[in-house]
Parts: structure tokens; sequence; C-alpha cells
């Protein structure tokens, strides 16, 4: 009888252990564990304007672009051999003829006709590229002894 009751304790504490271990490692994820998804946004999106980071919207105004709409930009090869790269982006059809406004996403300033976004481009196996902005000309700041038309 004493050896069926610790063989019965060893079953309940196994089982037990399993279910914690299970439990740690293979728990539900929901959005808010994971930090991902869109940028939270307090009262009504405008009309014609969509969420930073979400797909089909121009980096530099918010503008939501149309099915074959493109923003423009232009990546360069890679330094180190690597899956990421610079990119410059100058923004859609909407900022760059000026119905809106071109916004750092960084800073905040107002960027004139001249100024771009500096950006790291990530290529990903299997799925879209990541654009991850830096900054503007002025808040990224250019490296000393060149011009901005280098940049351009």
């Amino acid at each position: 009888m004493k050896h069926i009751l610790q063989v019965l304790v060893f079953v309940i504490t196994g089982g037990a252990l399993l279910w914690f271990g299970y439990s740690i490692l293979f728990r539900p994820r929901t959005p808010a564990r994971q930090g991902g998804g869109p940028p939270k946004r307090r009262g009504p999106i405008p009309k014609g304007e969509g969420l930073p980071g979400e797909s089909q919207t121009c980096p530099v105004c918010s503008a939501k672009l149309e099915s074959g709409r493109l923003v423009s930009s232009t990546a360069f090869p890679s330094l180190n051999g690597g899956k990421d790269r610079f990119m410059h982006i100058r923004g859609c059809i909407y900022c760059l003829n000026g119905e809106r406004d071109r916004i750092c996403p960084v800073c905040g300033i107002i960027l004139e006709e001249n100024e771009i976004l500096i950006c790291r481009l990530y290529e990903r196996m299997g799925s879209r590229s990541h654009v991850h902005v830096l900054g503007c000309t002025q808040c990224k700041g250019l490296p000393s002894g060149r011009s901005s038309s280098r940049f351009l």
C-alpha cells in the first residue's frame, strides 16, 4: 500500500509540473503581450490619412495611398553585405505636389522640397521589407564636409 501511494504522489507531481511547464512555454500570446500592431492614436483618423507604419501609407505625410501609388525613394547597396541598407525617401505624389505638408516623423518639423528622410531598409525573406525612419536631413544631421545635394 505504501508503494502505491508513493507512485500516486509522483504521478500527480509529475502531471502538475508538466502542466506548469507547458503553460509557461506555450501560453497563448495576446497583442498586448507581444507589443505588436500599429501605434495607438487618440480620436478619429481624418479622411485620407492612415496610421504611421501601416502598409500603403506615405511615411512623410501619412496619406493613405491608393492601389498602384508609390513613394519616391532611393535604396543604396549594402555596405557590409548584410540584409540592411540605407534608403532615402522623398514622399508620395500628394506631398511632392504640395497638396499635403511634408513632416518628419522623428522630429516633427515641416520639410522643404529639397529635404529627405534618411532610413534603413531591412529585407526579409518571404515577406515584405521593413523600413525604419532614422530622421530627416535636419534632425539626423549631415556628415561633416558634405553638402545637402549629396543626399538627394
